[in-house]
């Protein structure tokens, strides 16, 4: 099963595919989508929703899974985040790719077996579950490939949403 995670964001969004067969996972591309600080809000989402139907067209993810989104402080920078993550949920519904969502607390646990993991710690857990040489960067890109490979160990019980 080819697997799209996505650390969805408006400025950087994170993506990794991995095929899981069998619980051998194998990373297939990852990257960020990005998208420049000066340009129109609107213009961002836009492309946001024009680079993930371009991977989208190119991988044929049959699922996707994204972080549900956890803010403590800053009101503006989260409704922002999630009005990118909503972009990015609904070019995946257009393209009727099953959506499934993980907080942070089960993305670290699923990879490193520990809730408060460091992000260093998910970034090697991701590192070796994979054969990569090197850590995946931007840090984005290594996120969502732990979301993906989330969803490849708990995609027998999760629930689309």
């Amino acid at each position: 099963m080819l697997i799209l995670g996505l650390d969805p964001g408006f400025a950087i969004t994170g993506y990794g595919l991995v095929d899981s067969v069998s619980n051998h996972l194998s990373m297939v591309k990852y990257g960020a989508i990005t998208t420049p600080a000066g340009m129109p809000f609107t213009q961002r989402l836009l492309a946001i929703r024009n680079e993930l139907n371009d991977i989208i067209r190119e991988y044929k993810p049959e699922a996707a899974a994204i972080e549900e989104l956890f803010f403590n402080s800053n009101t503006t920078t989260a409704i922002k985040v999630a009005q990118g993550r909503g972009v990015a949920v609904e070019t995946l519904a257009e393209n009727s790719i099953p959506v499934f969502e993980y907080t942070p607390l089960q993305v670290k646990m699923t990879v490193v077996g520990y809730g408060r993991a460091e992000k260093n710690q998910i970034q090697q857990m991701v590192k070796m579950m994979l054969k990569l040489e090197k850590i995946p960067k931007p840090d984005d890109a290594a996120d969502a490939l732990a979301i993906a490979i989330c969803h490849s160990f708990s995609r027998l019980t999760a629930k689309p949403v």
